[in-house]
């Protein structure tokens, strides 16, 4: 990585990259502390469940990129700290980086029954069955970090978490089925996720082409978010792949790697994580009211209609 003219504890520069990232990273917090303030501005939003899940999501963005960013310095500038704290570093972030996939799995699937099955729409997600939805995503992106948690405690003595280590993933790979292992569970992972979004798009496009005068524009409206969230997901599905491309290029060229590494990092990472303001914060026009409202103070107090 190219150096800058600043030195932490006269080891290594402090690269532009980092800088860019620091920033992307703050610009992002910034944001997301916006919309969460006003998601709890208004009963609506704490009461629908794509709100619901829209907040939920940009807490765990949140939390995710905050840690991951905090992991990316001190590998950056190869500060060891023990094994034990790297685990809970990899167990939070596992956790959170799967959960936004399957939360906008989630709420494209509300979208196909908003438009689909509006009939069935309250009942179906109403608050009750989404705090539901929110604990069953919990446990399916928790499941990939205990099976890599138990392989890596099965094959690992107890002494090597009293060690001091440079934090990062492929210190929990000790043997290559390790690797196929993490791999194989993505992959099906991508799968349950692409299945309902291709699903929810081709019932929506059918209804879209059925309906006329405001419905119409209403249902097309719908498809065009459940196209937002399939570009969305598609990028963080991406990032299960990442891993694979990642440790495929380390075993030819490291620089290239850290180059492939950084690359992956702003494209699959920090970008589909932009996207939700994107999509509910300028996209939806309740919620842009009351965004507006909020970074206003006030100003804008007509509300439209629900």
């Amino acid at each position: 990585m190219a150096g800058n003219n600043s030195v932490i504890g006269g080891q290594r520069p402090i690269s532009d990259k980092v800088i860019v990232v620091q920033v992307l990273v703050l610009l992002f917090f910034c944001i997301n502390s916006l919309l969460i303030t006003t998601v709890f501005m208004k009963e609506l939003f704490y009461t629908t469940m794509r709100y619901i899940l829209f907040a939920s999501t940009l807490l765990a963005d949140c939390l995710f990129l905050f840690m991951s960013n905090l992991v990316l310095i001190l590998n950056y500038f190869k500060f060891p700290i023990q094994v034990w704290s790297c685990f809970i570093f990899y167990s939070v972030l596992s956790l959170c980086i799967l959960f936004t996939p399957f939360a906008l799995t989630a709420m494209t699937l509300e979208r196909y029954v908003a438009i689909c099955m509006p009939l069935q729409h309250g009942e179906l997600c109403s608050i009750r069955n989404t705090l539901q939805s929110i604990l069953i995503i919990h446990v399916l992106s928790s499941f990939p970090c205990i099976v890599v948690v138990s392989t890596f405690c099965a094959s690992a003595s107890l002494s090597i978490f009293t060690q001091k280590r440079v934090c990062n993933v492929e210190m929990f790979v000790l043997h290559s089925w390790h690797s196929h292992l993490r791999s194989a569970i993505n992959q099906i992972y991508f799968l349950i996720m692409c299945v309902p979004i291709f699903f929810s798009y081709f019932k929506i496009m059918q209804v879209a082409k059925a309906a006329s005068g405001e419905n119409k524009k209403s249902t097309w409206k719908g498809l065009r978010t459940v196209m937002l969230h399939a570009f969305q997901l598609l990028l963080c599905l991406i990032q299960l792949w990442c891993p694979m491309i990642e440790a495929a290029v380390l075993q030819h060229n490291f620089t290239i790697f850290t180059t492939v590494r950084y690359f992956d990092y702003i494209t699959f990472i920090l970008t589909p994580r932009c996207l939700s303001p994107l999509i509910y914060g300028l996209r939806d026009e309740t919620f842009f009211h009351a965004l507006k409202c909020n970074v206003f103070c006030g100003l804008f107090k007509k509300s439209p209609v629900i």
